[in-house]
């Protein structure tokens, strides 16, 4: 994968914060120095006796993916991946219940970031003399701690609003429209993006759709998108627009002066006023509904990550062709956004167990790096799981055929604007963002205003802040 310099810059400030976090203590960490288990892909462990090694996913949308990948490896090697996902939104509390049995303890699992790394770099082998580690097109991209490397990044990703050209193409070409727009093309701006939406809402018949949007999917533990991906916008914004300190900012915050609430507002009404789904509905709504409305041609936009292309090719009765798949930044009013890109990072690292066997261990690192080098793993990588893999084993003519992932490097190499960084891994707890995901809901359906979710998200930062402090 071609190195940039705009991938550094988005994840160098989860590098620094790596390094600022020593001072955190967190429960499920083990006191045994990670560092003292120093993997070599160089060396001579005797792997011959293993015959399974255990994996614990995070995303349960490539499971089957993986279980493909799994049966590969193990006709080649004699090695068996066993894969266990975690359900959607309980990866940590599963990780935590098995991670410190010697039984049910994964042999390779995630790290989601500078703060999941400080909670579970007791368990954490170092990498850093592995080929895998080496063959990173950018060291600067793994978590680092001291002279160690305990996590490498195996993807980039990108979110946005995703739309289909085909139907805003159509709207474009009707002599109803009454905006002034000819192209998605000029549209760069929250103003514009509610002037073109409003109007396609007034023609959505005429269009073909039911909604602009897909569903705001509001269900408890489907509401990620919104109370993580949205709110990262305003988090960007307050904690540094542009700069690498901004998830450090955010992490050391102890309070939270929401000062872009009224943007993050701007765009989620236009979400839920602009749907295929009545407000009253939206508690009951997952992210599948709104990939499958996607993916029908019932909605012409759904805000998502390349991830979500999987979702939406697999639909059956999928209407959506590949190269009608575009990406549009999350407008939300702030002054200049006119250079916004979409947003930009990765919470995916892989770390090695330094509690299981060595054998085990160098296993695992063998796995990976067949997984990132063979031509049957890049190929999966690739087309099945579609990663966006930061390794130098991949040249440019091996890019990802994910419409959407294509759509990410694109935004990535543009020179014009400046994509968001992700900055939601600074936040002080999970259980802030499930209470702002709870009010989302209530002000959807009409039972609180929006000062009070306001009100509750800032007094919940300073809340779970000073019990984050405290431990």
């Amino acid at each position: 994968m071609k190195k940039t310099k705009s991938i550094r810059k988005i994840l160098a400030s989860f590098m620094v914060l790596c390094v600022g976090l020593s001072a955190v203590s967190l429960s499920a960490c083990d006191s045994k120095n990670s560092s003292e288990n120093k993997l070599n892909s160089a060396s001579k462990v005797d792997t011959s006796g293993v015959r399974e090694i255990y994996y614990l996913n995070f995303k349960p949308e490539i499971a089957d993916k993986y279980e493909a990948v799994s049966r590969e490896y193990e006709k080649k090697t004699g090695i068996k991946v066993k894969i266990e996902t975690a359900a959607e939104g309980t990866y940590e509390n599963v990780l935590t219940e098995k991670i410190k049995n010697s039984i049910t303890a994964p042999t390779i699992f995630q790290l989601n970031g500078p703060v999941s790394y400080e909670k579970w770099k007791g368990f954490c082998a170092d990498l850093s003399e592995t080929e895998f580690y080496n063959t990173l097109s950018d060291k600067t991209l793994a978590l680092k701690d001291r002279t160690g490397v305990y996590g490498i990044p195996y993807t980039i990703e990108g979110y946005g609003i995703i739309y289909n050209k085909a139907i805003t193409d159509k709207y474009f070409a009707s002599d109803k429209k009454s905006s002034k727009y000819g192209s998605m093309d000029e549209i760069n701006s929250f103003d514009k993006l509610k002037e073109l939406v409003e109007d396609m809402t007034k023609l959505k018949k005429e269009i073909g759709i039911k909604g602009v949007f897909g569903s705001t999917s509001l269900k408890k533990g489907q509401d990620w998108r919104w109370q993580t991906h949205l709110m990262n916008i305003p988090l960007y914004y307050e904690f540094g627009r542009g700069s690498s300190s901004a998830i450090i900012n955010c992490f050391h915050s102890a309070e939270l002066e929401f000062s872009y609430a009224d943007n993050y507002k701007n765009i989620f009404d236009l979400y839920i006023d602009n749907s295929c789904t009545d407000k009253s509905s939206l508690g009951s709504k997952t992210v599948d509904d709104s990939m499958k409305e996607f993916a029908l041609g019932e909605v012409a936009m759904v805000q998502n990550g390349n991830w979500a292309w999987d979702s939406i090719a697999g639909i059956k009765g999928n209407t959506v062709k590949a190269e009608n798949i575009k990406y549009l930044p999350i407008y939300t009013g702030v002054e200049n956004e006119e250079k916004q890109g979409i947003c930009i990072g990765t919470e995916n690292y892989f770390a090695i167990n330094a509690h299981v066997d060595l054998a085990r261990q160098q296993a695992a690192v063998n796995f990976l790096e067949w997984l990132f080098s063979d031509s049957y793993g890049k190929k999966a990588v690739i087309n099945e799981l579609g990663f966006i893999a930061p390794f130098t084993t991949f040249i440019d003519a091996e890019k990802p055929k994910n419409p959407l992932a294509k759509e990410v490097l694109s935004w990535m190499n543009r020179e014009d604007i400046q994509n968001v960084s992700w900055v939601f891994g600074g936040v002080p707890s999970e259980e802030w963002k499930e209470a702002l995901g709870k009010d989302l809901l209530s002000y959807a359906e009409g039972d609180m205003e929006w000062k009070t979710v306001v009100e509750n998200t800032k007094s919940s930062w300073k809340e779970q802040a000073k019990i984050k402090n405290k431990k």
